[in-house]
């Protein structure tokens, strides 16, 4: 697989307005997944997963308990996922997932990113079986072998275990990020995650360079200030001068 995952931080919002755009996707996500699957962490394994990458990207626990107190309540909002595949400049394929309470205006944001940006939207299944659903952890490490030990003791159903440059990355199947991370944890209860999360991993990769940079930046930049669009994937490898 190679370094087709690259770990990803959200860094530091340069602005109060940047910052409050982050904290709204994750409370949005987190009321979603509270009111779907209950408001206990404990009873809720995805709900704890969200909680722990909120307050890794430095949410305010007032913004994660606000939203888990609106699933509570049983009023608010009714969201639903929307998925949207396309081709993004330079030919990438991108993946934009959302939560909408408003198809119309959500498809009319997101078409509004593709097409000033001459890039192309297109339908369900476009680019998508071109990526796979992965549940992927990384963290400090050496020994590639003894980690793949530890996870097939476990039975859990490892895609791939990779080492590079001091960083050990896992990769299972989406559906296996509980058992992943319950395996890692019991083996060693200090390990620090530099990521740990469920993502779409391209399986080739699209070189964006040239001209196409800095409209691929902007197409980027729409995206992240569409307030229904909670993530993006592609496969781009941007070339910058």
């Amino acid at each position: 697989m190679g370094r087709k995952f690259e770990v990803r931080k959200v860094a530091m919002a340069k602005t109060a307005g940047a910052k409050t755009k982050v904290y709204s996707k994750y409370g949005k996500e987190i009321y979603v997944v509270a009111k779907n699957g209950g408001t206990d962490p404990q009873a809720n394994l995805s709900l704890r997963r969200l909680i722990d990458k909120a307050k890794k990207d430095q949410v305010p626990s007032h913004v994660i308990d606000k939203a888990i107190d609106k699933a509570a309540g049983g009023a608010g909002e009714d969201y639903v996922p929307a998925r949207y595949e396309g081709f993004g400049p330079g030919g990438c394929m991108v993946i934009v997932d959302c939560l909408t309470d408003n198809h119309n205006r959500t498809i009319t944001d997101v078409r509004n990113c593709f097409t000033k940006t001459g890039s192309k939207l297109g339908v369900e299944g476009t680019v998508g079986h071109m990526f796979d659903h992965q549940a992927v952890f990384a963290f400090p490490g050496d020994d590639e072998d003894a980690v793949l030990e530890v996870l097939m003791e476990a039975d859990v159903d490892v895609t791939e275990v990779e080492c590079e440059d001091g960083i050990v990355t896992v990769y299972a199947p989406h559906t296996e990020f509980n058992s992943t991370r319950t395996a890692l944890t019991e083996d060693n209860p200090e390990i620090q995650f530099e990521a740990e999360e469920i993502t779409f991993i391209p399986q080739t990769e699209s070189t964006v360079s040239g001209e196409d940079v800095a409209v691929f930046d902007k197409f980027m930049d729409m995206l992240e200030d569409c307030d229904d669009v909670q993530h993006v994937y592609h496969n781009a490898v941007v070339e910058r001068e």
